[in-house]
């Protein structure tokens, strides 16, 4: 709202369309804005309704380009596009859409030429013989005969669009359509032609976004009140949506679905799932402005931001700066969730100098410990995982308790005297490291979990004494620092919660108040590289019934989507909770190329290939990009540097990315397949993918000797090579020498 009482909306959509515009036109269109508020009706405006529906009106931007706006109340406006001055006709249309009561904007005209342009080309005819009658045409099948008008309207397809729907008999076509289209009606448009019935469109992507109440066609105020019609008004977040990248659009424009899930109040521990792209890191920190804006003013950071991996957590610290700004990140601690345990571990331990070694590094010892007592019999890998997630992961603290531990999906089964054995050479491995003077991560959890919970009795101790006193505080208990005992956290977000140790979900339920609105996690366990695998429920985490899916890619396209989804194959995924989850429903409505396979016979002459094909690009000025939006993820270090060394040698620089992200800038990025977790790229290039190498030749050994941990290995595998193939935004390329990895189906083998 400005001194002139006139506020000035910018439909979602919009904002696209000026994105594409010249330059001096996006500065013509913020000097409008600003003369638009002051005075509608400025001569030099040219404000004045449109032939074709009167709720659209036409403004003077510059010369050559209009605002479309649309009247919603006298002095209240909402652009809903900008346009040439030549392309505004009279085929537009704007109305409330009957299912989610928001605001449609259509330009009937854009669409049909969008789809005709994308028409298949006749074939040739075939020569007929003189006397052969002249064969008749075969008319092509439309895409939506299947489905009534009322029956798509129902979906809540936009209603203008239904003759142009009715023409569609090619998926190229419908791709057309679905650029210009009012984003629900893509969505249901395309869910239709994935194969999903009426009735799952109906529960999966209409039924989400629906209100409840009844809608008023002719209520255009109301409808840019609900969360259907995505709009923003302040200048600073317009500008922010038309010059900033990808992210400073989501600090705008969020999906009504999403904006749901941010703004809900859950009873309890609520969680989130979607495919890659989905937006559920979005999700995640807007919910962390939104739990931050509910709190009381004040100088502590009662919200806790966490996830598993250190280069996602210096990004969404990045990115909660960027979102809120320096007061938002004041109220808010984000930190890496083995930081988080190490911090809590020295904080009741500060002499404790041990140095903290990773798995790899733990396995070696674990292998050393077995040749020190030429114990043969077991597999130090096994060993090592018993230990982390059974007797580490429940914080089982006896053999008695151990004998009684859970080891759901562990495995080969133990018998009792296995289990003595086990713990007996745990307990030495246990020794053998504190005379070392090291620790693993699993340790530091462990001990974080049991010292959180232990700060969480005495608090519902001291609670239960105020209780029965009255109400009154006894001044002689605090907690070791001298301070109030109290939670650390009043509410936990948490990123990629798939990757978390069990010991993590011990710590962070003991961290915060039992009450509405405490956890909050975000993840999808189709993206699981790591081993740990739990389930909340018996962690003290309870989500059943507050679990919600977002299924709509942002970046991945449907091309690239298809191929990834094959590398999952039919392999059963959990959902966190001891159920299965699937990405039924999951969907892009985003079209790009194949992506493309490159087979050679050495992974010498592959990496040649790989620097041949950058090259490639670079000397075609329709596909030169940047080189730090090109990756190139491989199956080992080893293969990483030798990549490396290849570029060099063409002139292409390298850029390596380890555990504390990219080492330099303007550079081709070059990682293992764990390295990109959560990053994201224009183009993507996945080397190595050969049978031996993913899946790594060891992993096939486990069939015959471990049939289950050779199940969760190759769905460890298969999860690893999907999370790479959904981080590219337009292309992806695989390369493999010799025999191409068995997870490879058609849409990712396909050679050019």
């Amino acid at each position: 709202m400005t001194a002139s009482g006139v506020t000035l909306r910018l439909l979602d959509k919009a904002d696209k369309e000026i994105l594409k515009l010249p330059r001096t036109v996006k500065g013509a269109f913020f000097d409008f804005q600003h003369k638009f508020k002051t005075n509608p009706h400025t001569t030099g405006l040219k404000l004045q309704q449109l032939k074709g529906d009167s709720r659209l009106w036409s403004a003077r931007v510059s010369d050559d380009y209009r605002a479309l706006l649309i009247r919603l109340a006298e002095d209240d406006w909402l652009i809903v596009s900008v346009k040439h001055r030549k392309d505004v006709y009279d085929r537009l249309s704007a109305q409330v859409n009957q299912v989610t009561g928001g605001i449609e904007y259509v330009d009937l005209e854009v669409v049909e030429e969008s789809v005709l342009r994308r028409l298949p080309a006749p074939p040739a005819p075939a020569p007929a013989a003189p006397e052969a009658p002249a064969p008749e045409a075969v008319k092509p099948q439309e895409l939506f005969a299947a489905w009534t008008d009322t029956q798509l309207s129902e979906l809540g397809v936009a209603e203008p669009l239904l003759p142009v729907i009715r023409t569609l008999t090619t998926e190229d076509q419908l791709l057309g359509l679905v650029e210009y289209a009012p984003q629900l009606t893509g969505e249901v448009l395309l869910a239709l032609v994935d194969g999903k019935s009426y009735d799952e469109v109906l529960d999966q992507v209409t039924t989400p976004v629906a209100v409840a109440e009844p809608v008023d066609p002719e209520d255009f105020q109301a409808a840019a009140q609900r969360p259907a019609t995505v709009v923003t008004t302040s200048d600073e977040a317009l500008r922010e949506a038309l010059e900033g990248g990808d992210f400073s659009r989501w600090k705008v424009f969020l999906h009504p679905t999403q904006a749901k899930l941010v703004e809900r109040r859950y009873s309890g521990p609520a969680r989130v799932g979607g495919g890659p792209g989905t937006g559920k890191t979005i999700v995640a920190l807007h919910r962390v402005r939104h739990l931050v804006r509910q709190l009381p003013p004040g100088r502590d950071k009662p919200v806790l931001l966490t996830t598993y991996n250190k280069n996602l957590a210096a990004d969404l610290r990045s990115r909660l700066l960027e979102l809120g700004g320096e007061e938002l990140l004041a109220r808010v601690e984000v930190s890496h969730v083995d930081q988080l345990a190490l911090r809590i571990v020295r904080e009741a331990e500060p002499g404790s100098g041990k140095q903290v070694m990773d798995d790899s590094q733990a396995v070696r010892e674990w292998r050393a410990l077995l040749d020190e007592l030429g114990e043969e019999s077991w597999d130090p890998e096994f060993l090592h995982d018993e230990w982390t997630q059974v007797i580490l992961g429940q914080a089982v603290a006896t053999r008695t308790d151990y004998f009684r531990a859970r080891r759901a999906g562990r495995g080969r089964n133990v018998t009792r005297g296995e289990r003595a054995e086990i713990w007996q050479l745990a307990e030495r491995f246990t020794q053998r490291l504190d005379r070392l003077g090291r620790q693993t991560w699993d340790q530091v959890a462990e001990r974080a979990a049991r010292l959180e919970m232990g700060r969480e009795q005495r608090i519902l101790s001291l609670a239960r004494q105020r209780e029965e006193a009255g109400g009154l505080d006894n001044i002689h208990v605090a907690d070791g620092s001298g301070g109030w005992l109290r939670y650390r956290y009043r509410h936990i977000v948490v990123d990629e919660a798939q990757d978390l140790r069990p010991a993590h979900w011990k710590m962070l339920r003991a961290m915060a108040p039992r009450e509405a609105d405490d956890l909050f996690l975000v993840g999808d366990t189709h993206q699981r590289i790591y081993k740990n695998q739990v389930t909340l429920g018996s962690l003290g985490v309870n989500i059943r019934g507050r679990s919600s899916k977002l299924s709509l890619s942002y970046r991945t396209t449907r091309q690239i989507l298809r191929s990834a989804l094959d590398v999952l194959g039919e392999t059963d995924y959990d959902d966190l909770d001891g159920d299965k989850e699937t990405l039924a429903g999951y969907r892009s409505v985003l079209s790009g190329r194949q992506p493309s396979g490159h087979s050679y016979p050495d992974w010498a002459a592959e990496r040649e290939g790989i620097a041949a094909l950058i090259a490639g690009w670079d000397a075609d000025p329709d596909l030169a990009i940047p080189h730090e939006q090109i990756a190139i993820c491989v199956p080992t270090n080893q293969m990483a540097a030798e990549i490396g060394y290849t570029l060099g040698t063409h002139g292409i620089r390298p850029v390596e990315i380890r555990a504390d992200g990219p080492q330099g800038d303007g550079g081709v990025h070059i990682g293992t397949m764990f390295r990109f977790k959560g990053l994201e790229y224009q183009r993507m290039i996945i080397a190595g993918v050969s049978d031996g190498l993913v899946p790594r030749e060891a992993v096939s050994r486990l069939r015959t000797s471990d049939p289950v941990r050779y199940r969760h290995e190759m769905q460890r595998a298969r999860s690893l090579l999907f999370v790479a193939a959904t981080r590219a935004r337009d292309s992806v390329d695989v390369f493999w020498h010799g025999n191409p990895s068995p997870f490879l189906g058609p849409g990712l083998t396909q050679q050019e």
